[in-house]
């Protein structure tokens, strides 16, 4: 079957023939109609200093999908040939103490599909049964590529109650825009969306346009404060940039008492401020992934109650166009990057 592998110590990806996975009596075969390029596959694409130390290789990427099962482990029994699924892209063991509390977010022996598994680039994949995620007909296999990363903004949205509260979301990209939508949803009150690029802010507005969008390289925070009517601060914040930057003057634009859920990871550690947490009691919250499987229950029930965001997909391309999709989602100016499997030869 045709993939795209991380074949070589440098940067680059390829398509090459790799042979069909064989599942065990535990998984399915999953025959991989849409995926989604994530940010992680950008690190390996561009074969940076995280991706050197984290994925081995040769190693098939991807693990935003969505397809339908086409073999099923002997022991599975609750699922069917030809159903529609996606799936969660973390496995977990099932032996730690958060694992046998079914907290499996929390699991310490979690490795990645796509990042130390063989991935969901390809025609075929091999999921565990335990990850899959059937889709319901409303979710069509476009948004069932890229239930992966919104799922990463639901749960970062939903860390804090955001019933009425204003809440400040730093960082643009694709999860930042899709967590603006879902915290609207949520029913938050004023929702601020910040970054540096016009061109991503421009994005946000069209994915989330109750939301207000503020270029903080041009614009003053607190006059956008202002013209809403917002006198103290922000309730909640929603870390999404990994830009030190953007945490710091987060921190100084929140109420006291404020909350913040952190997203973005950072290049490399840099000096913070502890003491703007400590002294305005600040909470802050680490979010990595996805709640397993709660995330998943509230994120479709969303899309199927009328959550649209559709519009930050911004290219379709044929899984064969894979050389241009991947300079496209590096150049960090688009949206969501989604490919075709059905045209991989």
């Amino acid at each position: 079957m045709k993939a795209l592998s991380k074949l070589k110590n440098e940067p680059g990806i390829w398509m090459v023939d790799v042979p069909m996975p064989e599942i065990g009596p535990d998984d399915v075969l999953v025959k991989v109609h849409k995926t989604g390029i994530c940010g992680t596959d950008v690190h390996i694409y561009k074969w940076d200093e995280w991706a050197q130390q984290t994925v081995p290789w040769p190693m098939v990427t991807g693990h935003e999908y969505a397809g339908e099962i086409v073999e099923l482990g002997q022991n599975v029994k609750d699922l069917k040939i030809g159903q529609r699924v996606s799936g969660e892209g973390h496995v977990v063991g099932h032996n730690s103490r958060a694992s046998r509390a079914g907290k499996y977010h929390l699991d310490p022996d979690t490795k990645g599909i796509g990042v130390n598994l063989p991935g969901a680039f390809a025609e075929y994949v091999k999921i565990p049964a335990f990850n899959i995620v059937s889709l319901p007909d409303a979710v069509d296999d476009e948004i069932g590529a890229i239930l992966d990363p919104l799922g990463n903004a639901v749960h970062t949205a939903l860390a804090f109650d955001l019933v009425g509260e204003d809440v400040i979301i730093t960082g643009a990209g694709p999860i930042g825009i899709m967590g603006a939508a879902v915290a609207k949803r949520a029913g938050a009150r004023h929702v601020v969306i910040t970054d540096l690029s016009d061109e991503r802010l421009a994005l946000a507005k069209q994915v989330a346009p109750e939301a207000r969008a503020v270029n903080v390289g041009t614009e003053n925070l607190r006059d956008a404060m202002k013209g809403l009517g917002m006198k103290e601060g922000f309730d909640v914040g929603l870390e999404m940039s990994g830009a030190p930057a953007a945490l710091d003057q987060m921190l100084d634009h929140l109420v006291m008492g404020g909350k913040v859920a952190l997203l973005g990871v950072p290049a490399r550690p840099f000096v913070f401020d502890l003491s703007k947490v400590v002294f305005r009691m600040v909470t802050l919250k680490g979010i990595y992934g996805r709640e397993m499987f709660e995330t998943w229950h509230k994120m479709l029930g969303m899309l199927e109650t009328g959550l649209d965001v559709r519009k930050v997909i911004t290219h379709r391309m044929a899984a064969k166009d894979y050389a241009e999709a991947f300079k496209i989602a590096a150049d960090g100016k688009s949206g969501k990057v989604v490919l075709d499997w059905g045209e991989a030869q």
